[in-house]
């Protein structure tokens, strides 16, 4: 075999490292409003410039804090109710993310109490964020939910709503990619999962975290600890879909004498919605055939006849309605010597997800935003959902397919160019850009064959009038008038029948 030229062996390690560094990475942990990286806890935090460009980094001043809590990014509420500001972090599509923001207000934004706000992920409504009740513990607030990555980034915004009195903050960003087994229940192409709660049994340490869990994920503690620390070796982690560490099983409620055991799990009354419930179990007596006992969640049984062993098991549902207080109850089977345990348990929210404008209409407005010297702050994110959170002067349609069906853009002050991506928006009845400082050639329209409403006045275009916008038979407003338009109007805008023709204030233009 002839040797590899040294020249061509450099090019393919050159490529072989740039697209190494391409790849989006595994976890991206970004402390929010920090100018410089950190490690803590052994783990590399970002800072969070290279992911957003709007907002304000705040620092946060309190004794003994958390590093992570030490800054914070804030945006501003003033007129800026219902559009969203967004983290835009790359991902691999198609992958399977926890998502995790943490919010310690600590005064940042200078009111006495901390705002109420939403936060979104792509074009789903995830949560309310109210950290009210933390910060009066003086405790930081964390929400974590599962996601499937539908493009090659993952964009996690704030949003004012109608009760937000103040600025939105956010103190950290987590996104760190999942086993596919993570959760497989659970069909995230249509779904994801919104953390209720995550327990460790009988467990008073701080949360379990990483690097016990290897996915970082928070289990906190619950009950009463255990009287004594079960040894279970035998019990195999891989063997278990979710991967939940092996600490959990150190420790357990449970039962010596064969009597029910009685949890109000989680610790606060749910919402009407539908969870998705993970509960663990592991025997600690070797010697011992197993503990058979059967599950019942607010009376109705929820898996008959557990037998658990020292080598584990996960129960689990994907859909089950609950609301309000709940009880979970181990009852021992007939016959059992022994009581029932159990180690930990996991409860999320099935989340329906907010869909997705159609492609082609976001591919062509991230085209015009990158025409745009100055677009609005908030185009970012999906152009259209949630609904209530389009981006400025963006009209969308509602239904199952998306679509982007009017632009509003007049006196925002926008210069730059517009780019000829404008005319894959297809679904157009109207176009507003009146009253801007925009300049270059008008794009060739004649794709928007639903185009009823052009407005392009009081702007810097030039070049020619093309007549192809005189093709477009549902046009029936045309504004162009003070631009440095030249040439002739085409005569097939001239005697189209029922136009609104407006060209005056082109003074290199032949008028009719």
């Amino acid at each position: 075999m002839s040797p590899i030229p040294f020249c061509s062996l450099l090019l393919f390690l050159s490529l072989f490292f740039s697209l190494s560094l391409s790849q989006p990475p595994r976890r991206a942990l970004i402390d929010c409003g920090a100018a410089v990286g950190s490690v803590i806890d052994g783990q590399e935090w970002s800072p969070d410039g290279d992911y957003i460009a709007v907002g304000a980094p705040k620092n946060v001043s309190f004794p003994g804090m958390d590093p992570r809590l030490s800054t914070a990014r804030t945006f501003p509420v003033v007129g800026n109710n219902f559009k969203k500001f967004c983290y835009v972090v790359p991902v691999f599509r198609g992958g399977k993310y926890m998502v995790r923001t943490t919010y310690f207000y600590g005064g940042v934004n200078g009111n006495p109490t901390p705002p109420v706000f939403d936060q979104i992920v792509d074009g789903t409504l995830w949560s309310a964020v109210n950290t009210t009740q933390d910060y009066l513990a003086q405790i930081p607030t964390y929400y974590e939910g599962m996601f499937l990555a539908a493009d090659k980034a993952m964009r996690v915004c704030l949003g004012a709503n109608d009760h937000t009195d103040s600025d939105p903050f956010i103190s950290a960003l987590e996104i760190l990619l999942v086993g596919d087994s993570l959760y497989n229940s659970t069909d995230f192409n249509n779904y994801s999962l919104r953390l209720y709660a995550r327990h460790s049994f009988g467990y008073n340490g701080p949360p379990i975290r990483y690097p016990d869990d290897q996915f970082d994920r928070y289990w906190e503690q619950f009950g009463v600890h255990s009287p004594a620390e079960p040894n279970l070796n035998n019990v195999s982690v891989s063997g278990f879909w979710n991967l939940p560490p092996q600490k959990l099983f150190q420790t357990h409620l449970g039962m010596n004498r064969p009597e029910p055991l009685e949890l109000l799990w989680p610790p606060s009354p749910l919402p009407n919605a539908t969870y998705h419930i993970a509960l663990y179990f592991a025997d600690d007596r070797d010697t011992f055939s197993g503990r058979v006992f059967n599950i019942s969640l607010n009376g109705l049984v929820y898996y008959p006849n557990l037998n658990v062993t020292p080598s584990g098991l996960a129960v689990f549902t994907n859909e089950w309605l609950l609301s309000g207080v709940t009880n979970i109850t181990l009852n021992p089977a007939p016959g059992s010597s022994v009581g029932p345990l159990i180690n930990a348990g996991e409860i999320f929210e099935v989340l329906p997800l907010g869909g997705k404008t159609h492609t082609r209409d976001v591919i062509a407005l991230e085209r015009l935003k990158g025409s745009f010297k100055n677009p609005p702050l908030d185009w970012s994110g999906d152009p259209c959902l949630p609904p209530q959170y389009p981006w400025t002067g963006v009209v969308c349609s509602g239904g199952s397919r998306i679509r982007v069906i009017a632009l509003n853009l007049t006196r925002m002050g926008l210069s730059g160019t517009i780019s000829p991506g404008i005319a894959n928006l297809t679904a157009l009845s109207g176009i507003w850009l009146g009253n801007n400082n925009l300049s270059g050639d008008i794009p060739d329209l004649s794709s928007l064959k639903r185009l009823e409403t052009l407005h392009l006045e009081d702007n810097l275009l030039g070049g020619e009038i093309s007549p192809s916008l005189g093709s477009i038979e549902s046009l029936n407003e045309l504004f162009l008038q003070n631009n440095n338009l030249t040439g002739k109007i085409p005569d097939n805008l001239v005697g189209k029948p029922g136009i609104n023709l407006r060209t005056s204030g082109n003074p290199f233009l032949s008028q009719p």
